[in-house]
């Protein structure tokens, strides 16, 4: 099937203006994301990122620097050590446990590698429900139940994070 010219310029121009690329290219590194993951299991200090990690000092001492200009870590100066750095999510990078997890369960459901830890929720002790698309109505959807249209303008006074 061939899409009128349009719609291929319609789709390039939305591709353009797309958050997706600079979103991958600030987290989408394996290391970055190896990071990210470390950070939110609680790695605070250079040598525990370097050591959980595997990852030479040089290429993690770049990662980290980035993640610190995209406001996904803070760098803070150890109370208990003035020598060392604490690294710490941001509210930009809780918010990506999520993005995480999303992938995570991806991986684990098409073969790229399983654990046997699963993510609980700490009050209860029960593992957390599968991350999926749902509907505002909490419907999961999946891709042939779901169309891109223009934003309104009432759409844009709402956070996006609501949506």
């Amino acid at each position: 099937m061939n899409r009128p010219a349009a719609d291929i310029d319609a789709f390039k121009a939305a591709a353009l203006r797309c958050p997706l690329p600079s979103a991958v290219e600030l987290i989408g590194e394996k290391w970055a994301f190896l990071i990210l993951r470390g950070a939110l299991n609680g790695l605070q200090h250079f040598e525990e990122f370097q050591g959980g990690l595997g990852i030479a000092r040089n290429i993690l001492s770049d990662r980290l620097a980035k993640l610190v200009v995209g406001e996904i870590l803070a760098r803070t100066p150890d109370a208990a050590d003035r020598r060392k750095v604490v690294y710490s999510l941001t509210a930009k990078g809780e918010a990506l446990l999520p993005v995480v997890l999303a992938l995570r369960q991806w991986g684990e459901d098409w073969g790229h590698g399983r654990q046997e830890l699963v993510l609980v929720d700490r009050s209860n002790g029960r593992p957390v429900r599968r991350i999926c698309v749902q509907g505002a109505d909490g419907r999961e959807l999946g891709l042939h139940d779901l169309t891109w249209v223009e934003r309104t303008p009432a759409d844009c006074s709402k956070p996006l994070a609501a949506e």
